[in-house]
């Protein structure tokens, strides 16, 4: 079936486009937060899904036109099965419908064996995946906005002028409010801290890993419109791999700097980030503060750990000798800090699909430590509560075969009256604990910063190990 195809007026703020669908059920915003974030490119936004796939414990549940049917089987391998049917060629834009959701950082269990320590505070689904037959899609380097659909689904073609009409009325301009209602805990105070990190340090002297990421959580009863609060957020905080789902259990606000993996074709593309320093509003000390993470031989190692990790990952599905570092160690500044981020690439092995790179290499090694699955079982121990979201997955996968993922981090969750986001570091043999702590409010400032303007009272950072 030929593919359809209307073009939209052009706005250089997407936001504009998806307020008009934001508050249905599965609405999808993938956004690269043009015209702020220097790295994106495309914007993709969408609703009203033909499937959905729904992952909660050993149970997938499987919606359709048809009705509804639930299996235990991998996550990742019902997805690609209820993909196949759909399979089209590839289209000149990076989606012309297909899946588009969240992979949580929990669904590793059905992968691998892993203790369970720590407590599962989020009670949502670790997968939660739609299936969408029609897409705006947002070019901001040729300044065109397209919608665009396969038509596979009839219900599609006979609304495809409503469509169309939807996008092309007037912006909205009313805008719900969002409101923090407690104050901010963290479920690590420093003392806690101090004592996971002596513990990870332990591990790592007697050989057990080289690397493990610890995190702390964050947490505060809300109340309101998350859309709200996703436009602030991507105002304060533009990165290239920002998303909003408003799925029904949760919503989701992510402000990813890193993209997890991506297949154009056969092409395999993973960016890893490992290295940070503050940014500073004095352009002499931001400088410092870069130039300093630039030339620090403890970043440049713990990147290459990582890198090496997902060389092994990727190589699984990749064609034998395809795998290569492309740049290592390079200097990426957002609002907030500056990162040391590194490519690795590859070239799809044939017989393999994005679904099964994903698979073979998820979690992000970035956020695990290295080896993996020893850094995911200390982890679970040293960390109070589960993961969830964070540190999980974002993204897409066409009917065409491609698919571009973000590491979950710079993400909050809205579920259940509660706002909670997470923010963690990677600790190595020379890590020194004051400063891996201040690290992860860092990378926090943005979240605690969006909590502040919706009326939270957070502790000024004197006070913050004293949360918990």
């Amino acid at each position: 079936m030929s593919l359809l195809r209307h073009e939209l007026p052009y706005s250089a703020d997407s936001a504009t486009l998806f307020a008009r669908i934001a508050h249905q059920p599965w609405a999808v915003y993938l956004d690269s937060g043009q015209p702020a974030s220097q790295y994106g490119r495309y914007d993709i936004l969408a609703a009203a899904p033909i499937m959905t796939l729904t992952t909660d414990g050993p149970i997938t549940e499987i919606r359709g036109h048809e009705g509804s049917r639930s299996s235990s089987a991998d996550s990742f391998m019902l997805l690609k099965q209820a993909l196949e049917p759909y399979a089209v060629q590839a289209c000149e834009l990076p989606f012309c419908g297909g899946a588009i959701g969240y992979f949580d950082y929990d669904l590793a269990r059905r992968l691998e064996h892993l203790p369970t320590h720590a407590e599962d505070g989020e009670h949502i689904p670790q997968m939660m995946i739609g299936i969408y037959d029609w897409a705006v899609v947002v070019d901001h380097r040729v300044k065109r906005a397209w919608l665009v659909s396969h038509g596979l689904d009839a219900k599609t073609r006979e609304q495809w002028s409503t469509l169309c009409q939807l996008f092309e009325q007037p912006a909205t301009t009313t805008q719900g409010t969002f409101r923090i209602t407690s104050p901010i805990t963290s479920n690590m105070d420093l003392p806690f801290y101090s004592k996971a990190f002596d513990k990870i340090k332990h591990y790592i002297h007697e050989g057990d890993c080289y690397q493990v990421n610890l995190a702390q959580r964050f947490a505060a009863r809300a109340e309101g419109d998350s859309w709200a609060a996703y436009l602030h957020l991507r105002s304060i905080s533009p990165a290239p791999f920002l998303a909003y789902m408003n799925f029904p259990k949760a919503q989701i606000l992510s402000a990813s700097p890193e993209r997890f993996i991506q297949v154009m074709g056969s092409h395999v593309e993973t960016r890893p980030i490992k290295g940070t320093r503050p940014r500073s509003a004095n352009p002499e000390q931001d400088r410092a503060n870069a130039g300093e993470l630039r030339n620090s031989l403890k970043d440049r190692a713990e990147n290459l750990m990582i890198v090496d990790l997902l060389r092994n990952d990727i190589s699984k599905s990749c064609a034998v000798g395809s795998v290569q570092a492309k740049r290592l160690f390079s200097l990426e500044s957002f609002a907030n800090v500056h990162h040391l981020v590194s490519t690795v690439t590859g070239t799809l092995a044939p017989g393999k699909s994005a679904l099964d790179i994903l698979r073979d290499c998820f979690p992000g090694g970035s956020v695990t430590g290295a080896p993996k699955l020893r850094a995911m079982q200390i982890i679970e121990e040293l960390e109070p509560h589960r993961r969830g979201v964070y540190c999980g997955a974002i993204g897409y996968i066409g009917f065409d075969g491609n698919m571009d993922t973000n590491i979950a981090i710079r993400t909050a969750v809205y579920a259940a009256g509660e706002f909670r986001f997470w923010a963690g570091g990677g600790i190595v043999a020379d890590s020194e604990m004051h400063k891996e702590y201040s690290e992860t409010l860092d990378k926090a400032s943005s979240m605690l910063a969006l909590m502040q303007h919706f009326g939270a009272r957070f502790l000024d950072d004197g006070d913050v190990a004293k949360c918990g």
